[in-house]
């Protein structure tokens, strides 16, 4: 087939929806698809539309219904969409969930966050990753002792960036930990915010935004992950992490727990530096705990395997051709 994706994010954008799209692209062409990722929609002839947020594409997704009826469209949901724009602007918002052929979640608790009525038409979706073979060995400095932490994505709200940071001013005086965060800062106040906590706060660093070797190194040498959202689609930085063997520290958000399981062992509330901070003093004092993570996620790890990914857009693909089908 013929394929259309449109997502938000520029070509050269380390935005998360920019590599969903690229990865996208890849495992349709697999599947024998032609795929053409835009950001913008003018009418122009496909076999089918895939949009990537259904806020932020909205004009695209009318501009394709209108245009082209009788054609399959999929509405991929980001977190925004689910947890924020649905109920802040739910004309634009809801109007493209509902002239979906077919919806993509990102996680297994979609389905109880949209409006019920749009559940037939829902496949879930865990974003994939490379396993632990495309990682580099750890590099830690000669005689540090460091227990390294890594917080991973662009600094901004919905993030909740630097929580994790905040828990590292309450750990004990002898605490090894020290907090990594590599992302790019959303606006100059965040930027500000992250600047003013490093000089601060000595055991937080900010990296700034990073390549995906630099992030795959910064992976490799961390002990823990932590991913502290207040909100979240369904993060392809878990995923990473899963599929190299990182444990996790996550806010107890339907978005990671969509993806972790309801029996993952390393939740926090969402904004609860006094919690999280008692997570990480037990991940660096008791290696029991810490294991017990890893083996949580290493058993989750096939959750995320290219091969099912592609089979989810291939599900997501056909629904919309069959349900396309039966508005004729």
């Amino acid at each position: 087939m013929r394929l259309i994706l449109v997502t938000p994010a520029k070509p050269g954008s380390k935005a998360g929806n920019r590599a969903t799209a690229e990865r996208w692209k890849t495992l349709l062409a697999n599947a024998g698809h032609s795929v053409r990722v835009v950001t913008e929609y003018d009418g122009e002839p496909c076999d089918a539309l895939i949009a990537l947020h259904a806020w932020r594409s909205a004009d695209a997704i009318r501009r394709f219904r209108e245009t082209w009826p009788e054609k399959p469209l999929i509405v991929a949901l980001t977190g925004t969409d689910i947890y924020h724009h649905q109920h802040e602007y739910p004309e634009r918002t809801l109007y493209s969930m509902n002239v979906a052929d077919s919806l993509i979640g990102l996680h297994s608790l979609v389905v109880d966050d949209i409006p019920a009525g749009l559940a037939e038409k829902l496949v879930t979706l865990c974003q994939s990753a490379e396993g632990p073979e495309s990682f580099p060995e750890p590099k830690i400095d000669s005689g540090s002792e460091r227990f390294g932490v890594c917080v991973i994505g662009h600094l901004r709200d919905e993030k909740d960036s630097l929580r994790a940071a905040y828990a590292a001013r309450l750990l004990p005086g002898d605490s090894r930990i020290e907090v990594v965060c590599a992302g790019k800062a959303h606006n100059d106040e965040w930027q500000r915010k992250a600047e003013r906590e490093m000089a601060e706060n000595p055991r937080f660093r900010w990296l700034g935004e990073l390549d995906q070797a630099d992030t795959r190194q910064l992976m490799a040498n961390s002990q823990v992950m932590v991913i502290s959202s207040i909100m979240e689609g369904g993060a392809n930085v878990v995923s990473e992490a899963c599929r190299a063997g990182l444990p996790l520290l996550a806010s107890d958000i339907p978005g990671n727990v969509g993806l972790l399981g309801r029996d993952y062992g390393g939740y926090f509330p969402v904004g609860n530096e006094e919690a999280l901070a008692e997570l990480l003093n037990r991940a660096e004092t008791d290696p029991g705990f810490l294991a017990s993570l890893a083996q949580q996620v290493g058993k989750l790890a096939e959750r995320f395997l290219p091969e099912k990914e592609q089979a989810s857009l291939e599900q997501a693909l056909q629904l919309a051709m069959q349900r396309c089908s039966e508005r004729r």
